[in-house]
């Protein structure tokens, strides 16, 4: 499971990488000579689609989503898991049906293509509908881990026992076995 989780965060973080070096680059080109990169307005966007949705991926498993604590704060560790449990089946009624959406687009696309390079915009679908797929996968996982009683904020104390929660800037790990939860985003 941890390699999965890594590798859609890899994903996700090389698209954005990507995307701001062709940004820089295409500025400075601009600036210095008066050119732009072919294609780089429809092309940042394009990856920004699929830089999106693998990051919803990851999002989705860890409940990073946008939380609102109302309700959760004010209960007990078991109740905390049911509201998370909850949330997270209807996370995933809403994630499944998109994956599915956006494969049907990825379908319908034909020969459409970008504009200057005539890149075929189906290959950047295909890879942003991966990401839709990888995310309504990791919420069925979270939905099993917690059924199961298994905190997926776990996964982020790696094996030599860092506190990879602290290293991305969220803090420290929760002591108590309560995490923040899908309802909360």
């Amino acid at each position: 499971m941890k390699r999965l989780l890594a590798a859609t965060e890899t994903v996700a973080a090389v698209f954005l990488l990507f995307i701001a070096l062709v940004t820089a680059a295409n500025v400075l080109l601009r600036d210095l000579f008066a050119v732009q990169i072919p294609d780089w307005f429809d092309g940042s966007k394009l990856v920004m689609c699929i830089a999106l949705f693998w990051g919803m991926a990851v999002a989705t498993y860890h409940a990073g989503h946008i939380c609102v604590d109302v309700l959760w704060e004010h209960l007990g560790r078991v109740n905390r898991r049911r509201l998370d449990l909850l949330a997270s089946v209807i996370t995933v009624a809403f994630l499944a049906p998109m994956a599915w959406m956006v494969w049907a687009k990825v379908l319908t696309t034909g020969t459409q293509t970008t504009m200057d390079l005539r890149l075929p915009l189906v290959w950047f679908y295909g890879l942003a509908a991966c990401g839709a797929v990888a995310a309504a996968v990791l919420g069925v996982r979270r939905i099993w881990d917690l059924w199961h009683g298994h905190d997926p904020e776990d996964d982020m104390i790696d094996v030599a026992g860092t506190d990879l929660h602290a290293l991305d800037g969220g803090g420290p790990a929760p002591t108590n076995g309560s995490t923040g939860s899908a309802a909360r985003g």
